[in-house]
């Protein structure tokens, strides 16, 4: 079953739920038995994840309140000489370039591995820039069975939001509008091996029923792993930092009213700078570790990182000629390179599961917990997070990101506002009117209110971004008091 890529004009991203559904159901390893590593020779590994997204703007060269939605990427193009715009040429390059080194490196008799993580923005961008190239590249890496083992992508939500401050069941929908849209670009097939989820700006909440919720969609959309920032999570047993980081981690996640999941965590460490990207940090950091034990089995122990895979200088110049170089050095050898989804299908051989990783949770949730009597409910929930916050103004339920610097909600309102009402406006419509998600005006509405909500236009908290994210709310309203009449 091949799924259009448009529809209407609008990208894909509703409709096939039970596709989308079938194909991420679990049915055994997808990348061992490919794998080619001699696992019993490996003493440590690691892992690399570049991150790509470019944001959808107005059209700056037109009327602001009908303008058409481009790539922020192609306004960077069409304007060359503004800015650091000069860069437009290399992030194309950038975003195609792993369908260049995967193949030269694996005719070299190597073994590369790199793990890809593209919002749903920036590929429905360069699709409507006509960059083909981008495409053509891409799925040679991921669908030919030559490559497919060596690239391992990571779930996205399509519209780059951040997960602590997203309408609860929005995210929901970003998530399952990136398996529609990747999908129809690279087939159901590549979609049943995206096993790993890479937040937004690796933002996660900590917020008890938000982060449920979170954790509730991923597994029921059939993640089996998600990266975590190390700094965002504390042990659930002390509410420590981290013991130990180059393992899996089993992220516990429980809400008000006593219930309970979990999902398998992968550690990133060392903050987001793109020189550990850019200069191969991991490799030399995994090098440095010897074996680990888990449930009295000693495994390798695996170095995580996930950074910018298109911005800065080190990224852009600095990081082809390492990654090529340390793949030479390191494939083959004790300390591979692999992809994480592969590391954990070789564990399940070896009789570990999830149950059998240290046990975490988000940050600042001990806390919580020693006063929450189990079960309470919403409203107990909420005034032990406000004694809490009262006793101590470092105290928050805004979750935790790699900019850790920032909050995600505090003096965000002129945005989080229009976001929170186009939102409410969406789902009371389509409840009321009982539109199914294969309907187009379901599908424009979704796009629109998606799109709104990447969070770009809440990084900078004022001035023009935040002006472009309210005018795409405004648009969303417009489009559900008009269509759906």
């Amino acid at each position: 079953m091949d799924l259009p890529s448009y529809m209407d004009d609008v990208p894909n991203l509703s409709g096939s739920e039970e596709a989308i559904a079938a194909a991420v159901r679990p049915a055994g390893p997808v990348f061992l038995p490919e794998s080619g590593i001699d696992w019993h020779n490996v003493q440590s590994a690691y892992a690399i994840a570049l991150h790509m997204h470019q944001p959808l703007i107005p059209d700056p060269d037109q009327d602001f309140s009908r303008a058409e939605i481009i790539s922020n990427l192609k306004y960077m193009m069409d304007h060359p000489h503004e800015g650091d715009n000069h860069n437009a040429s290399v992030f194309h390059w950038c975003y195609k370039r792993m369908g260049e080194f995967i193949p030269q490196l694996v005719s070299e008799g190597l073994q590369p591995r790199v793990m890809l993580d593209y919002s749903g923005t920036l590929l429905h961008g360069l699709h409507g820039m006509g960059l083909h190239d981008v495409f053509d590249s891409l799925r040679t890496i991921t669908c030919d069975p030559r490559y497919r083992r060596c690239v391992e992508w990571l779930g996205s939500a399509w519209g780059h939001p951040v997960a602590p401050s997203t309408p609860v069941p929005d995210y929901r929908l970003h998530v399952r509008a990136w398996q529609h849209f990747f999908a129809a670009l690279f087939g159901l097939e590549a979609l049943s091996r995206v096993k790993g989820f890479s937040p937004a700006e690796m933002a996660l909440p900590n917020h008890p029923d938000v982060f449920y919720a979170f954790v509730r969609t991923l597994k029921d959309c059939g993640y089996r792993w998600v990266m975590v920032q190390e700094h965002t999570v504390e042990q659930v047993a002390e509410g420590r930092p981290l013991a130990f980081r180059h393992e899996p981690h089993r992220l516990v996640a429980r809400n008000s009213r006593g219930e309970t999941l979990s999902i398998t965590a992968i550690i990133k460490t060392q903050g987001s700078d793109t020189k550990l990207i850019g200069q191969m940090q991991p490799y030399y950091e995994a090098r440095g570790l010897a074996r680990v034990a888990l449930a009295g089995r000693p495994v390798p122990a695996l170095a995580s990182q996930i950074s910018d895979g298109e911005n800065g200088g080190v990224m852009m110049n600095e990081f082809p000629p390492k990654y090529l170089a340390v793949m030479r050095e390191s494939s083959g050898t004790r300390t591979p390179p692999v992809n994480v989804t592969e590391y954990l299908e070789y564990l399940d051989t070896l009789g570990l599961h999830e149950e059998d990783f240290p046990a975490i949770q988000p940050v600042l949730q001990h806390r919580i917990w020693q006063r929450f009597p189990e079960g309470a409910g919403p409203e107990a929930l909420a005034g032990v997070l406000g004694q809490l916050a009262q006793e101590d103004s470092r105290f928050h339920v805004e979750g935790g990101s790699w900019t850790n610097n920032i909050s995600w909600v505090r003096n965000y309102q002129d945005v989080l506002q229009p976001m929170e009402a186009a939102s409410a406006l969406f789902h009371e419509t389509v409840q009321r009117s009982g539109v199914a998600p294969a309907d187009p005006r379901y599908r424009n509405a979704l796009y629109h209110l998606l799109t709104s909500q990447t969070s770009c236009y809440r990084y900078w908290g004022q001035g023009l971004w935040s002006d472009r994210g309210r005018e795409l709310c405004r648009r969303t309203l417009e489009i559900l008091r008009h269509d759906f009449t």
